[in-house]
């Protein structure tokens, strides 16, 4: 599971391979959904504390970890010498590094999600550790993607002195909820005052055996906005429809009507979705409701055609409501941006994966608030392969049976720590 170019890290890894498993099932145990992360903040940064990390806590959950290495990086910029002056100044005054390559960042940035999702988990997998906290579960890989960055904390504070240039852990709440705590994160200035210049984070992938990595320059998940529209009728008893107007009949035949907008309003050669995935109507089986409610996402690369979708979203409401004899309001939130991966920074996660990096044919359609990093920050992110028949792991995310083969937590913390500058020899 350890790609054979990061072999120098195997012991390492199989000795702290047993306890992130641990860790991995202790989150799994106790989930908190976005912005509830307390007890997850504070376990976690427990252990960085422990491990001799600087801790910040520049957002109420969630938690950055700085640790800078032994050796100097390739080169460092004025801004980021500056601060390295203030904690460590003979980092900043030793000479230039002979052994450090052009592309190495000397202030690398690794990032996991640490906040769980509103659902109740099911699967005889994961039956040794189900969630205990009812109605929330780690559904969506966030808890191996913590206990897999927490692994490499604990390698990189035990290989201090091979470490070239700062790093910085990036224990992120709320990527399941917009606006996003990576949004929140950035707007603290956190990252542009620790002087980043590359960040990397992964994500858990069923659809990939354990022991691969895949990912792609460019395009690599699509921006997520929400939409929601409110259908007005008039209620009444179901054996009387016709002194009525049934928001649910209106409502059905929207859904309908918004199918044709992805099909013929927007170029086939242009990714984009549209999906209802939840209908809210009615108290009975024999009440005409006076309102329905529909709610849904829209999927694109480009904020300009999700405005342009919405506009059609809109228009169809109103006016099959208005056809029905009812009427209708359309509101959108816009979601997060496209994860747009850096070719520099892909190129350097592929070469440091070797064999285990398979590439992404193409985009998909799943959204990450990873994306606000990129926009300040060259960055990739990258799939991790999860899924096996052992483990029950080929589901999908966000559905109740969720899983991870947690094998892939070598293969994770291989690349990841062989990210940084000085660690895996590169």
């Amino acid at each position: 599971m350890i790609p054979e170019n990061l072999s120098t890290l195997s012991k390492r890894i199989e000795t702290i391979y047993p306890d992130a498993v641990e860790w991995r099932r202790h989150l799994h145990r106790h989930p908190e959904v976005s912005f509830k992360e307390f007890e997850t903040t504070r376990w976690i940064v427990e252990k960085l504390e422990h491990w001799g990390y600087k801790v910040h806590k520049p957002c109420e959950t969630g938690c950055v970890a700085v640790l800078d290495g032994g050796e100097p990086a390739r080169s460092v910029t004025a801004k980021t010498a500056a601060l390295r002056d203030q904690a460590a100044p003979t980092d900043v005054t030793a000479p230039a590094n002979e052994h450090a390559r052009a592309d190495d960042p000397a202030v690398i940035a690794l990032r996991a999600d640490i906040d769980a999702l509103p659902i109740r988990e099911e699967g005889e997998a994961k039956k040794e550790f189900l969630s205990q906290n009812e109605g929330v579960a780690h559904c969506c890989g966030h808890d191996l993607h913590t206990s897999c960055l927490l692994g490499v904390a604990r390698l990189l504070s035990e290989e201090k002195t091979r470490v070239r240039g700062r790093v910085v852990l990036i224990f992120q709440a709320a990527e399941e909820a917009i606006p996003g705590g990576g949004r929140m994160l950035m707007e603290t200035g956190l990252l542009q005052d620790l002087g980043v210049e590359a960040i990397y984070g992964l994500h858990t992938y069923p659809f990939l055996e354990p022991g691969h990595i895949t990912s792609r320059e460019g395009r690599l998940m699509a921006s997520p906005s929400e939409f929601i529209v409110k259908v007005n009728g008039r209620g009444g008893h179901a054996a009387s429809p016709h002194q009525t107007v049934d928001p649910i009949v209106a409502a059905a035949q929207i859904v309908t009507q918004l199918q044709i907008i992805v099909s013929r309003n927007i170029d086939p050669l242009e990714p984009a979705v549209v999906t209802v995935g939840k209908i809210n109507a009615g108290s009975a089986r024999n009440i005409i409701p006076e309102k329905a409610t529909l709610e849904g996402t829209i999927r694109t690369f480009d904020i300009t055609r999700t405005r342009e979708i919405f506009a059609r979203i809109r228009h169809i409401s109103e006016h099959v409501a208005e056809a029905a004899g009812g009427s209708a309001q359309a509101e959108l939130m816009e979601g997060y941006p496209p994860v747009i991966n850096n070719p520099d920074t892909t190129a350097r996660l592929m070469r440091v994966a070797g064999p285990a990096a398979l590439p992404l044919d193409a985009p998909i359609m799943a959204g990450e608030d990873f994306a606000y990093y990129q926009r300040e920050i060259p960055g990739t992110f990258f799939f991790l392969g999860s899924g096996s028949d052992e483990a029950d792991s080929r589901h999908i995310w966000h559905h109740p049976c969720y899983n991870v083969d947690e094998r892939c937590l070598k293969t994770g913390m291989a690349v990841m720590a062989g990210l940084v500058p000085g660690i895996s020899g590169d």
